[in-house]
C-alpha cells in the first residue's frame, strides 16, 4: 500500500502546499487508504523518522493489527504521521 515512490510523492505535495491541516484534508482524499495523522514532533518521542524533511519529519505507523503502533518496515505501514519541527528543534 505505501512504498517509497507514494511517499516521495507525498513530501513533494506537502513541498509545494506547505504542512497544514487543509492539506492533510487534502491528502486523506488523494489516499484514502493511508491513514495520515499530523502532530508535533516532539510529541512522537524516541522514535526515528523515516525520513526528515524541511519543517517535518515523516514516520511510519504500522495498523494491521487492531491498534496503531510506530514501524520502521515500509512493507508494514499503513499510515504516516507528518510531525511538525518547531524552529528551536
Amino acid at each position: 500500500m505505501i512504498n517509497s515512490e507514494t511517499i516521495e510523492t507525498i513530501a513533494s505535495q506537502l513541498e509545494a502546499t506547505g504542512l497544514s491541516g487543509q492539506s492533510i484534508a487534502e491528502l486523506r482524499v488523494q489516499y484514502p487508504k493511508i491513514h495520515f495523522t499530523h502532530c508535533m514532533d516532539d510529541d512522537v518521542g524516541a522514535y526515528e523518522p523515516y525520513s526528515k524533511r524541511p519543517g517535518y519529519h515523516i514516520y511510519l505507523v504500522d495498523g494491521r493489527e487492531h491498534c496503531m503502533k510506530f514501524t520502521s518496515e515500509i512493507s508494514h505501514a499503513t499510515g504516516l504521521v507528518l510531525a511538525e519541527v518547531s524552529d528551536d528543534e
